[in-house]
């Protein structure tokens, strides 16, 4: 191999052809924005631990869609915060459930615009769990009927997508089954197949009103450690009918998505998490970062091998890609 002076790398990084030589590129196609919608508030709310980020109200909803559309964010995942709660989440598979009357408000609107829910308990439950909770201990096989019902009503409802993020063993073949025996064979499952017992998800526990009443979720979900773990989970869900697989959290994980990514062939999703959110824009705000972080943050991503990143981030890069 030719080496300096006949090959000099700084050829190709001139101001005007760099970024003909990009490797791995950004776009707003790539971007799914997370919204909560409560549906207890009539105007948006703050989210103090997610500087800039708000809870919507339900009556709201189609307006926040349709600004993201303005700025070509075209894909969206839905969490709900429902206005009664109870042991077993019931309020998550209501046909006038906040997240079932969110899809039927946007779509009736915005047909168009791709709409992904979160097909989780933790929200309405009074624990706080992602499951059943029976003498304090998380069940498995009691859950997934449940979280199977749900994703139904959602697809009645209009949802495009279907996220499972419980972490519950077998929960893509028990939505799988249960869409297919309703009818809804073509509504795919990206599921969160990779899920960490992670630090960073703190604000999202203040966004959603999903903190656990005891205990806490090391049980289900994964152990930080592993990474191993991580491609036998992918694998399970890919053999049960997943069509998009994820991996949660992003950044400190960029070795899983890699990992993933060079093993398996499917749609790979990353999500870019409320603590990775918060953390940037803390540092940007207090003038320890320049708002070019949040992009270098994205790009990594991209890089490491994800093809949509589900991002807290995405209406202030979609603009500065614009």
């Amino acid at each position: 191999m030719a080496e300096f002076p006949k090959v000099r790398m700084r050829r190709l990084r001139k101001a005007n052809l760099r970024w003909m030589f990009r490797e791995a590129r950004l776009s707003p196609e790539n971007l799914i924005t997370p919204i909560f919608v409560d549906e207890n508030i009539k105007e948006k709310k703050p989210i103090e631990s997610m500087p800039d980020y708000f809870r919507i109200p339900l009556e709201m909803v189609d307006k926040e869609v349709e600004e993201c559309l303005e700025k070509g964010l075209r894909s969206f995942i839905l969490f709900g915060i429902p206005s009664y709660k109870d042991e077993t989440g019931s309020s998550a598979y209501d046909q006038n459930g906040v997240i079932q009357k969110a899809v039927r408000r946007i779509k009736a609107e915005f047909p168009d615009a791709v709409i992904v829910t979160d097909v989780c308990l933790c929200e309405y439950t009074t624990h706080g769990h992602c499951g059943v909770v029976k003498d304090g201990e998380i069940v498995n096989d009691e859950t997934l009927p449940i979280i199977g019902k749900t994703a139904v009503s959602h697809a009645e409802s209009g949802a495009d997508i279907v996220a499972p993020s419980g972490m519950m063993d077998g929960m893509v073949k028990a939505i799988r089954e249960a869409l297919d025996a309703a009818g809804f064979e073509s509504t795919p499952i990206m599921s969160y197949s990779a899920k960490y017992a992670s630090n960073f998800y703190s604000p999202f526990r203040d966004a959603a009103e999903s903190g656990f009443k005891f205990g806490d979720r090391r049980g289900y979900q994964m152990d930080i450690h592993n990474a191993r773990e991580a491609m036998r989970e992918i694998e399970l869900d890919v053999k049960e009918g997943a069509d998009i697989i994820m991996v949660k959290p992003a950044l400190p994980y960029l070795d899983i998505i890699r990992m993933a990514r060079e093993r398996f062939d499917l749609p790979l999703a990353a999500y870019n998490v409320s603590g990775e959110y918060s953390m940037i824009k803390a540092a940007i705000k207090n003038g320890w970062l320049s708002e070019e972080a949040i992009y270098e943050v994205l790009i990594s991503i991209k890089r490491a091998g994800a093809d949509l990143i589900i991002t807290y981030h995405s209406k202030e890069i979609a603009e500065k890609l614009q």
